[in-house]
């Protein structure tokens, strides 16, 4: 008779799986810890992609809504994090939609507020990401700006892998894509960017290792 061996799972899979039976089974103490662990990661990621970033808190209630009320269908095909990243970007995606439609049908007293807007992105979160960790604050507002200026889908790659630091498989997951259109879209949005803050910051780009490949 042959004998299967499991080969027993590593100590932070063990923790996150007793995390995740704990909040299945309606623990105060583990939703405790779960807004604890994520409510600034997922402001931080909310405010980054919205076009109109002061309504990241908004999102962020939202967001652990989805959370609370999904957790019993959680499986374990992608990681808690890259789950709740998941449901940020949709849910700000979504926000960003009905921003859209509903700019469309104001007419702006003075000057543009949408384009107010789209430069305070980002400016809502004093938290920084492992990239804003080397860069100074007025090369920060510089980069800030400069991904409010691309699209939606850039942005978000750009924020999920180079100021979130989400592994390329974590970003596959969170987007739910390949990682061959995770790269072929994280090139171009690093080739967008590069060609926004070259005129201003080509010697802080230096500090960026990303942007000065075509990876």
């Amino acid at each position: 008779m042959i004998e299967l061996q499991l080969t027993p799972l590593p100590e932070a899979e063990r923790e996150e799986a007793a995390r995740i039976r704990a909040l299945q089974s309606g623990s105060e103490e583990a939703f405790s810890w779960l807004i604890s662990q994520y409510a600034q990661p997922v402001f931080r990621l909310a405010s980054r992609i919205l076009t109109d970033a002061s309504d990241a808190s908004d999102v962020v209630q939202e967001v652990f809504l989805k959370v609370f009320r999904n957790i019993g269908k959680f499986e374990s095909g992608c990681s808690l994090k890259t789950w709740i990243y998941r449901i940020t970007v949709h849910t700000a995606s979504n926000q960003n939609r009905w921003w859209r439609r509903h700019r469309e049908r104001e007419l702006p007293l003075d000057g543009s507020p949408a384009e107010d807007a789209r430069g305070s992105i980002l400016a809502v979160s004093d938290t920084a990401g492992p990239l804003e960790l080397l860069l100074s604050r007025e090369t920060q507002q510089m980069v800030r700006q400069a991904l409010s200026r691309l699209s939606e889908s850039s942005r978000t790659v750009l924020v999920l892998r180079e100021i979130e630091g989400l592994s390329y498989e974590e970003v596959s997951e969170v987007l739910h894509v390949n990682l061959g259109t995770v790269k072929s879209r994280l090139a171009r949005a690093r080739q967008t960017l590069r060609s926004e803050l070259e005129p201003v910051m080509e010697p802080e780009l230096a500090q960026w290792p990303a942007l000065r490949t075509a990876e």
